[in-house]
């Protein structure tokens, strides 16, 4: 009997820890914004014939990521207009927030309002498209944004919540940040939309706060710094500099020289500093948190001559890992030392890579546009340890997801599921 007993508590906690450890995906780039995971037994290789588990096909084209909701997969689209290929006219776009079961059936998908007139098709817009900021998620409401065209929460159920206008500018190359939760306040970098940073009651859609100054050229999603002292701040990267604001009021806590360019890239953060990278001027700069005022001479702790113009940066033992949107690269820079450790070329070219990593499982994912998924050792020491493809010919923008072991990879015309 007492065998008995100590086996069923052990299979209780081995449950308990494993339902702990393993966390819904709620946001650009999951827990905290940081593209980083937990999940184990993740895949490395896979193709059009191996570890698909399913893939389905989606009802438009999109660059925002999938968030998991419990069993449910939620991501927005869009059709009718821009879409690969052709063009069509204004007045037949559309919107839409799809949901998807854990085994990739649709289960809804509601269309939005879109907003009209909204940003003309061109070159630069054709790289994104219509739909690209992700979700976020409370576990309860879905909130989605979808620049001039709005905030628009829902239940889980597909139900309509509310929705509300955070600004009417466009802007020739479309929206793209995503929102984020603190507390009961959805905050909005709406840089194209309004020039400010803003928060909403996420209940009722109503204005709590918007920040003091533009924020100017800034197509990153803000991200919720946790300070040693227990505070909490939002940051923001904007052209020129990178601002500090308290989340409950929106007040500017501090501002530091940065990036004198357009920003794409969301900052990381690890024990109250702030990693950033941008702008043309591929730079990627350190800064300590918890400051006041300037604090460009005080708490600036490094430079370096390397970055990204789109993808984010991945934190993780000490070093914080990215890809160039470009150049066919992937870097690693030392954090304490504020040194470049390597600048690889991946082989084969990968051609342009708009995601974010994705660190899990000992392995960093690193999915191109074009050719395909690179899975890199997660050390300072460089090892590429497969290139996937899939055989799709659509363009991958979504950066991808861990949830069950498994990895989701949205292209703009499928999501599939990768693992066993």
């Amino acid at each position: 009997m007492k065998v008995l007993v100590k086996t069923l508590f052990a299979v209780v906690l081995v449950f308990c820890f494993t339902a702990a450890a393993s966390a819904d995906w709620l946001q650009f780039r999951g827990p905290g914004g940081l593209g980083i995971s937990s999940e184990k037994n993740l895949p490395t290789t896979w193709s059009a014939k191996q570890n698909v588990v399913w893939k389905t096909e989606l009802p438009g084209a999109g660059s925002s990521s999938p968030i998991v909701v419990g069993d449910k997969i939620i991501l927005t689209c869009y059709s009718g207009y821009g879409e690969e290929g052709k063009q069509g006219e204004m007045n037949n776009l559309k919107r839409h927030v799809v949901c998807l079961s854990r085994d990739g059936k649709i289960l809804w998908t509601r269309d939005v309002p879109t907003g009209l007139p909204e940003t003309a098709f061109s070159s630069f817009q054709a790289l994104h498209g219509y739909a690209s900021s992700t979700p976020v998620s409370d576990g309860k409401t879905i909130y989605a944004f979808f620049g001039k065209g709005g905030v628009h929460a829902f239940d889980l159920e597909g139900k309509p919540l509310w929705n509300a206008s955070v600004g009417t500018t466009k802007h020739g190359w479309g929206s793209g940040t995503s929102p984020v939760l603190y507390k009961d306040l959805l905050i909005i970098n709406a840089s194209v939309e309004s020039s400010s940073l803003l928060a909403l009651n996420k209940n009722t859609g109503k204005f709590v706060w918007t920040a003091k100054g533009n924020v100017s050229q800034s197509w990153n999603t803000p991200l919720l710094v946790r300070l040693p002292t227990g505070a909490t701040e939002v940051v923001v990267n904007q052209n020129g500099k990178l601002r500090g604001f308290n989340p409950d009021t929106g007040e500017e806590l501090w501002t530091c020289t940065a990036l004198p360019d357009y920003i794409c890239p969301s900052v990381v953060a690890n024990d109250g500093i702030v990693y950033a990278i941008g702008a043309r001027q591929n730079t990627a700069i350190a800064v300590r948190a918890g400051g006041k005022g300037n604090v460009t001479t005080t708490h600036t702790l490094w430079s370096v001559k390397k970055g990204s113009n789109v993808s984010s940066p991945v934190y993780h033992d000490g070093h914080i890992y990215w890809a160039s949107e470009a150049k066919g690269a992937v870097y690693c820079v030392n954090v304490d030392k504020g040194t470049l450790v390597y600048e690889q070329k991946l082989t084969p070219n990968p051609e342009r890579i708009y995601a974010s990593p994705l660190l899990a499982d000992g392995k960093i994912y690193y999915v191109s546009r074009t050719n395909g998924t690179y899975v890199v050792d997660a050390n300072p020491k460089f090892k590429l340890l497969a290139h996937n493809t899939l055989g799709d010919t659509s363009v991958f923008n979504g950066s991808p997801v861990a949830d069950n072991s498994q990895l989701l990879l949205r292209s703009n015309r499928y999501l599939y599921c990768i693992g066993k």
